[in-house]
Parts: C-alpha cells; structure tokens; sequence
C-alpha cells in the first residue's frame, strides 16, 4: 500500500493530481490519496474512494507534521506567495523528518533558464532544495495551461482577450495532462523518473489570436486578441501586490520574447497517448466561455 500526500489538491493542477490517482487503477493497486486543504472538515466532498481530505497550511507547521505522518511519497505545489521558497524549504525538511521516500515538485518551464525569472529562480531553488535532501525526486516543469484562458485572462465581457504578449506562441498544456503525468511519476515503482526533470508541453505552440478563434468556434462568440503595452498590463494589475505584478510582467515579457513556444514530447512518452489539443480542450469547456 502507498500513501501520496497532494498539495494544493483544490487548485488547477492539484485537483487534477488527485482525480488521476483515483482512478480505478490506482485504487486497485492500494493507493491512498491524503489531499491537502486548509480545512478537511470544510472538504467533504473530495472523500471519496481512495481520497480523503486532510488539514494542511503552510503556516501552521503542526498541520504539515500531521498530515505527512505514514505518507510515502509526495506531491509538492507551493502556492504563488512572495515567500515560496521558504515555503518550500519547510514542506521537504518537514517530509524528510516524516521519512517520505518520494516527492514529485510542480515547477516551471524553463525554470532551470541562468538567470532566469524572478519566478523561475524560486522553483529552480526549490528543485535543488529537494536535490539535496536525500529524498528520490521528480521534477514537472509545464508551460502555460490551458485552464488560464478561464480562470485569468479569457475572453471579457466586450469579447477581447488582452494581454501584452505581442503575436508569440506559446505551448500551452492542459492541466489534466499534467495531472495524468505527475499520476505516473508518483506511483511507477522502481527508479525509471528518479532524478528526472520533464518539460511538459501541448502538442503544438498556438499564438493567442489562434487560441481567440477557438475559443469563437466552439462558442459561436466573437472573440478577439488585443495586444497590450506592458504599462496597460501594469495599470490593468494595479490592485495586485507590487511583487506579484512585477513577476506576472516578467512571465509575460518571456512568452512575448518567444522563449515558451518549444515543444516537447514529454507528455507523449509518459502517457503513451498525445497531449490534448487547444481545439480539443476548449469544446470540452465551451460553457466556461458562453456566459
């Protein structure tokens, strides 16, 4: 039996974590999943097969302790604070105490880039961080997801889509995708992922005016991309911590300069199917985008 403790199990990426290692499968071979939330009590709904929810906050060092007790292996998502390195630190000496023989670390493309991006250094500190701890790890580094273009800059009420990234491309990926990859790292036996770092991409890099037209033809909206100078992003971002403003444009300045267009064939090779398509996506979520 294996016990995988999933951080930000309610978020984009973590939620989907959670979904793939419930599948029948992984129930079957006598995986327990402990998803990690604020408040279990308020997270019932995610009890369910081979899932049960677990407090956990980063603040509270008594919650990490609690909920890495008996945990083998480890799924690491540190949230976008100005202190996520530390964060970091924390969770992978609290799990190394806990005797955790496996941690898989949600990173980012091209975070291991010299010098890199105030964000990609972060992540980069991570990955040594848990490098050094003894423990076997996995490191996932993915491009843009998909799931952006609903939660933070899809289409506004007037139909545009703005952003300062000029006409770059970029390799997007659906979060289920990752989900499905991290899934396989944490459960395959043996050392095939250890000390292995993956680039997880889409199948093709789409400008944001292609990803519009999907967008428009799944929903039968007029949906346009309007390009924005770095100050209007800047304006558009006035309420957001100074820190986090200063990192988003720093991430956007990278797509605009072309470096997020690669694509691998990660997903591919870990999955043994193709990486979802941007079109395929977005008719599975039209209704996100009908209101």
């Amino acid at each position: 039996m294996t016990t995988i403790l999933v951080t930000g199990a309610t978020g984009t990426i973590g939620s989907q974590v959670v979904q793939a290692l419930s599948a029948a499968e992984h129930v079957k071979a006598g995986v327990k999943v402990r998803a990690a939330v604020r408040a279990a009590t308020e997270a019932q709904g995610l009890a369910k097969g081979n899932v049960t929810p677990v407090d956990f906050d980063y603040e509270k060092p008594e919650t990490i302790t609690a909920a890495l007790a008996g945990v083998d292996r480890l799924f690491v998502l540190t949230p976008m604070v100005e202190r996520q390195d530390v964060l970091m630190v924390r969770l992978v000496d609290a799990a190394k105490a806990a005797g955790v023989k496996r941690i898989v670390k949600l990173s980012a493309f091209g975070a291991d880039a010299e010098p890199g991006i105030t964000l990609g250094r972060a992540h980069r500190a991570g990955e040594k961080h848990i490098a050094a701890s003894g423990i076997a790890w996995t490191v996932l580094r993915p491009n843009n997801f998909f799931e952006n273009f609903i939660n933070f800059y899809g289409p506004q009420k007037d139909g545009n889509i703005y952003l300062p990234w000029g006409q770059a491309a970029a390799s997007f990926i659906a979060a289920a995708d990752v989900g499905a990859v991290a899934a396989v790292t944490l459960t395959t036996d043996g050392p095939a992922h250890e000390g292995k770092a993956y680039d997880l991409t889409g199948p093709e890099a789409i400008t944001v005016a292609q990803a519009a037209r999907a967008i428009a033809e799944v929903t039968g909206r007029t949906i346009a991309y309007v390009d924005v100078p770095e100050e209007a992003a800047r304006k558009a971002m006035a309420g957001a911590p100074a820190w986090m403003t200063d990192q988003l444009l720093e991430l956007h300045g990278v797509v605009k300069a072309g470096y997020s267009a690669r694509v691998t064939d990660a997903v591919p090779k870990l999955l043994g199917r193709p990486a979802t398509s941007f079109l395929a996506f977005a008719k599975a979520h039209a209704a996100a985008w009908k209101g």
